[in-house]
């Protein structure tokens, strides 16, 4: 009889596993940052053609497969780029106007800076060195100029989601012919997450464009400028979790104190601008949703954060839909359902 492995054998061979495993996520991690012009634009490819297949479907189903691609696709472009010159938009008009009156914007922080240095915050003379009126219209003219700028990185989209659209009954066939679990959890997997994808931007959208429409109504009422730009601004910032909300009321509070000129009013926006974020993100979207997309709040800011340093701005915005499919994914196979169980929620994960 065989002697049974002794106890250093079995721990040292965990060692060696958990060893394996963290240098395998260091190197994805890793290929993940460096690879960013090629992966991002697929992350987004795969969430596009998740979103238009059940149309290419209907169409190709009732007409010749080309013609329904060009159909299908020529509404996604419509879309998108009505889309990204709303956003555009409302960012440029914002970046003027902040140049326009920049003489009001730098008095302001330069009270900042003496109230500050009256409390003995040393991170002031920080600010004095690193922050100023310049470097905000800077950032203003940057995230003008990304949004303005993305024509290549849309192109290679554009490309990719045509190229899959044409392959996704092939890639179902294929995947439906492999032996073993492999292709059942892909086929069951892909399935189920090009259907909590449609539903997570249906509501996301919707979700949006309520934020976006309370915003604009409560800007007007106050008779604060720019109502119609920082309601597209809350519109567009929605999509990303916890960084987004946060923007879209910071920024038009800061514009509050330079056009009331009174501490008093900037509070009040700011307290009704994260009354109706909390109302909207916490109280109406969760009973929208339902449990449907239920994922860890933890995991969502982890993700936003996660994806962002990856890949950036566009990472904020695909993190959480990758969550989704990963945990999707590790829903299908018994061995992996504990991780999904955990981070998400065992209720809807089975919908």
């Amino acid at each position: 009889m065989p002697d049974l492995p002794r106890t250093e054998d079995r721990a040292s061979n965990r060692g060696v596993r958990t060893m394996m495993v963290l240098i395998t996520a260091i190197a994805v991690v890793t290929a993940l940052y460096f690879a960013r012009p090629v992966f991002s634009p697929l992350a987004f490819a795969l969430l596009v053609i998740a979103l238009v297949w059940p149309v290419q479907a209907w169409l190709q189903a009732r007409m010749p497969q080309l013609v329904a691609l060009a159909i299908s696709m020529s509404a996604t472009i419509v879309t998108l780029l009505a889309f990204a010159s709303t956003i555009a938009w409302g960012f440029s008009r914002v970046g003027r106007y902040i140049a326009a009156d920049a003489a009001q914007f730098q008095a302001l922080y330069a009270q900042i800076v003496v109230w500050l240095e009256g409390h003995d915050i040393v991170v002031a003379g920080l600010w004095a060195e690193h922050f100023n009126v310049g470097w905000l219209i800077r950032a203003f003219q940057q995230i003008t100029l990304r949004i303005n700028g993305t024509l290549s990185f849309s192109v290679i989209v554009l490309i990719y989601v045509i190229l899959g659209l044409l392959e996704v009954d092939l890639a179902a066939r294929k995947l439906g012919a492999l032996k073993g679990d492999a292709g059942r959890v892909l086929l069951a997997g892909g399935a189920q997450t090009a259907l909590k994808l449609r539903r997570y931007m249906l509501v996301r959208t919707a979700m949006s464009v309520v934020t976006g429409l309370l915003v604009w109504a409560f800007i007007l009422a106050c008779g604060l400028p720019l109502a119609t730009e920082w309601g597209v601004m809350a519109f567009a910032f929605n999509y990303i979790p916890f960084i987004g909300p946060l923007i879209a009321t910071v920024l038009p509070t800061l514009f509050a104190v330079v056009q009331f000129d009174a501490w008093q009013m900037a509070i009040l926006v700011f307290a009704c601008l994260n009354l109706i974020q909390f109302l909207v993100g916490s109280y109406l979207e969760p009973r929208i949703a339902g449990n449907i997309l239920s994922i860890s709040p933890f995991l969502v800011l982890f993700a936003v954060f996660f994806w962002t340093f990856l890949w950036g701005m566009s990472g904020a915005f695909i993190g959480i839909p990758i969550v989704i499919a990963l945990l999707t994914i590790c829903e299908q196979h018994e061995s992996s359902r504990w991780l999904a169980d955990l981070l998400g929620s065992k209720s809807g994960t089975r919908d």
